[in-house]
């Protein structure tokens, strides 16, 4: 595999679709046999002219392509876009807004939107256990401020002060070891508890500031708690390392998007964040490639269309009631 340095490198090597192709392959199915991600079998056979695959198992998708199973699968774009917009997100340290992607790639801003909610999909991190040893856990609010908006906009929004109308998210860093964040729906008591329990190994560690929600979490952890009225560090206790996080996640909404909705996860920050030391740029986009197999969004659920109700039946009409 060419090994890719800089981003000038990644869109001439990724203009050749035979490149795409070797590339995807290897990623894909690393022992180079290509199988059908409909049913798994290796009785396929390459079509060069259409550049998709045909298996012969004998089901009702006969025919894939490289996107068929992963989450650029029916957009009509083409790999060099998609290989050029992955390689933006996850090697530019504040990120980058879907109006930069739209003209660097030529392509729609609603289309560059579109894919870089696709792209952060499949950055999402899960299923790597809990967390253990020290464990700093915090939270923040993500909403816009009232300064940078129109006055009509500001007065149909902004209703209190503090965290009021803004989204709450909560985190937990694992010295030594990852950052992951969660969308929660208020910093009550029961909630936090409940998140806790579900991240944090029982027995660990666990640094907190003084918020009166994390009280009664001595109980299933060692649990110590910084003051910062009085003090932001006292010896190991202190969630410094998740302020930090939080410094680069709002540097990056404020510098770059301006704001964001509360359905999108920062995703992208946490995984730029956890892949940021000792690995390079081009490790850091193999990694997020190998992670856009078996996940899939659409534009109707991104935008919340799959989930209104569906149209009421129309009442019959007269010529129709006659044939009851």
């Amino acid at each position: 595999m060419k090994n890719i340095n800089t981003l000038q490198e990644a869109i001439i090597y990724f203009s050749d679709f035979e490149n795409c192709r070797a590339f995807m392959i290897e990623i894909r199915w690393p022992d180079g046999i290509v199988k059908c991600p409909h049913c798994g079998s290796d009785k396929v056979t390459y079509l060069g002219k259409a550049r998709v695959w045909k298996c012969y198992t004998g089901h009702k998708k006969p025919t894939f392509s490289l996107k068929t199973g992963t989450i650029f699968e029916d957009s009509p774009l083409g790999l060099d876009k998609w290989l050029a917009a992955l390689w933006l997100i996850v090697n530019c340290k504040n990120g980058i807004s879907s109006c930069e992607v739209a003209r660097d790639l030529s392509v729609t801003q609603k289309s560059a939107w579109f894919m870089m909610h696709r792209l952060r999909f499949a950055l999402k991190e899960g299923g790597f256990g809990l967390t253990s040893g020290e464990v700093e856990a915090d939270e923040t609010f993500i909403g816009g401020l009232a300064r940078n908006m129109h006055k009509e906009k500001w007065l149909r929004r902004i209703t209190g002060t503090g965290g009021k109308d803004k989204v709450p998210v909560l985190g937990f860093r694992e010295r030594g070891g990852k950052v992951r964040t969660e969308v929660v729906p208020n910093r009550k008591k029961k909630t936090l508890h409940a998140m806790v329990k579900a991240n944090v190994e029982a027995g660990s560690n666990l640094y907190t500031d003084e918020l009166a929600s994390y009280d009664g979490l001595d109980l299933s952890f060692r649990h110590q708690v910084v003051n910062h009225a009085v003090e932001y560090v006292r010896g190991r206790v202190h969630t410094n390392g998740l302020e930090n996080f939080w410094s680069l996640l709002k540097r990056g909404i404020r510098g770059t998007y301006v704001s964001v909705g509360p359905f999108h996860h920062p995703d992208e920050q946490t995984f730029r964040y956890n892949n940021r030391q000792e690995i390079n740029d081009f490790d850091r986009f193999q990694l997020a490639l190998s992670r856009v197999t078996g996940k899939r969004l659409t534009y109707e659920h991104l935008t919340g269309k799959d989930m209104e109700a569906p149209p009421r039946p129309r009442s019959k009409t007269a010529e129709q009631r006659k044939t009851w």
